[in-house]
């Protein structure tokens, strides 16, 4: 098993035939990923890629039987192409972009929220890596090569960090269940909490790596829920233990705010949880290999 993606499900590309929709949804395809066809506005009725373009989600849904899609559609356009893909009934969204407004971004999950829990489209992102499922499906941008499957669940707010914390398991000969970025902007799609609880009903994840970043109450409020409901032991990291007060780094959402928001500060709550907190981004798959061989031998 695997959570959100695998080799079933039904993808989507929006933006499908500009560069990055070409490139990753050829990248998809190599893989193994179902990859259905695209939505391209004004561009219904071609094929690309061996697969056909539709001028509107509701008709590619409609032609296809897809469940699921990955925009690659540019930043003052995106917000619709996510409203458009929920409402043609998709039940996974996962927005790569970067730069959606965040006055957009609100207005998206006020949007969302108006869908019975049960019919409620889950967006990934936006600005991130995707999602992958190692040996099933990959709904993102990632380097596939670096992932084996195996038992340990990955949710990262950084892409690349997410890269490496698969490539150290990898070198350990430890694989990943899924995959999740959760994504860098202060307004998120979906949230550690979200799928956190996936990975606790997930028969095939043993323990899971969380990986923070400096900015938000993320964190601290996944390490509280984690320690009342989560019954697999969670490795912690947060990126940005020299990041200067007031400084953004790199992600929109990266920045200390107020307290609370230091990676320091966020560390310590992991510890006070009951989290095992990864002493720095190099040790990443050596202390989830300490946890995992610790288990075995309790077990």
């Amino acid at each position: 098993m695997s959570i959100l993606i695998d080799k079933s499900t039904r993808i989507l590309i929006q933006g499908f035939t500009g560069d990055k929709g070409t490139f990753h949804g050829r990248e998809m395809l190599e893989y193994g990923g179902n990859v259905v066809g695209g939505v391209t506005p004004g561009k219904g009725g071609r094929t690309h890629l061996g697969l056909p373009v539709f001028d509107t989600v509701r008709e590619a849904v409609a032609a296809t039987g897809a469940d699921a899609s990955i925009t690659f559609v540019a930043p003052p356009f995106c917000a619709d192409a996510i409203m458009e893909g929920a409402t043609a009934g998709l039940r996974l969204i996962c927005a790569i972009t970067d730069g959606i407004p965040a006055q957009d971004m609100m207005r998206v999950k006020r949007y969302l929220r108006r869908f019975p829990k049960d019919r409620r489209t889950c967006l990934v992102g936006p600005n991130c890596a995707g999602i992958i499922s190692p040996g099933r499906a990959m709904l993102g941008i990632m380097p596939s090569h670096i992932y084996i499957e195996g038992n340990v669940g990955i949710v990262s707010r950084s892409g690349t960090l997410g890269y490496e914390a698969a490539a150290q398991l990898k070198a350990l000969g430890i694989g990943v269940s899924t995959s999740v970025g959760i994504g860098g902007d202060p307004i998120n799609g979906s949230s550690f909490l979200d799928h956190l609880a996936l990975f606790e009903k997930d028969p095939q994840t043993h323990a899971v790596l969380m990986i923070g970043e400096i900015g938000g109450a993320q964190e601290a409020e996944a390490a509280a829920w984690i320690k009342d409901n989560m019954s697999k032991p969670v490795v912690g990291y947060v990126a940005g233990l020299t990041a200067p007060k007031g400084r953004r780094m790199g992600h929109a959402g990266a920045i200390i705010s107020g307290a609370g928001d230091s990676a320091a500060e966020k560390a310590e709550i992991m510890e006070f949880y009951g989290l095992t907190v990864a002493p720095s981004a190099g040790e990443l798959g050596s202390t989830v290999a300490a946890l995992l061989d610790k288990k075995r031998r309790a077990a």
